[in-house]
C-alpha cells in the first residue's frame, strides 16, 4: 500500500500532537520546535491511552495519563511506567501535505 495523505502540514501547531488514523491505525502527528514532522503510534503501550492528548517536549511525547515519555525519534519509552515501545512511522512531506503508510514503520 502506498502512503495516504493525513494532513497538511499547515495544520499542525508547533510542538503538539495531532491524531490522525490511516487505516484503521492511531497515529500522533508531531511537528517540533525545529520544524521536523514525527509520526508514532497514537497509543501508549501502558494504560491504552491516546498519546495525542500529551505534550510535546523537545523530542518527547508524554502520555497525559500516567507521565510516560515516548521518543519521536525512536518510539522507546523514556521512562516507566511504560516499557514497551510505540511504532515510528517513516513521514514524506510533498507539496505542504504529510503522508504516512502505517504498514511501513522506521528502522531503528
Amino acid at each position: 500500500m502506498a502512503a495516504s495523505r493525513v494532513l497538511a502540514v499547515a495544520e499542525l501547531v508547533e510542538n503538539q500532537a495531532s491524531r490522525v488514523v490511516v487505516d484503521g491505525v492511531p497515529i500522533a502527528v508531531v511537528k517540533d520546535s525545529a520544524g521536523d514532522v514525527h509520526a508514532i503510534g497514537d497509543t501508549c503501550t501502558h494504560g491504552e491511552i491516546s498519546l495525542s492528548e500529551g505534550f510535546v517536549e523537545g523530542e518527547t511525547l508524554e502520555c497525559w495519563a500516567h507521565g510516560s515519555q515516548f521518543s519521536l525519534l525512536t518510539g522507546k519509552p523514556l521512562n516507566l511506567p511504560a516499557y514497551e515501545p510505540v511504532p515510528v512511522y517513516a513521514v514524506e512531506l510533498i507539496g505542504g501535505d504529510v503522508y504516512i503508510d502505517p504498514n511501513v514503520t522506521k528502522e531503528i
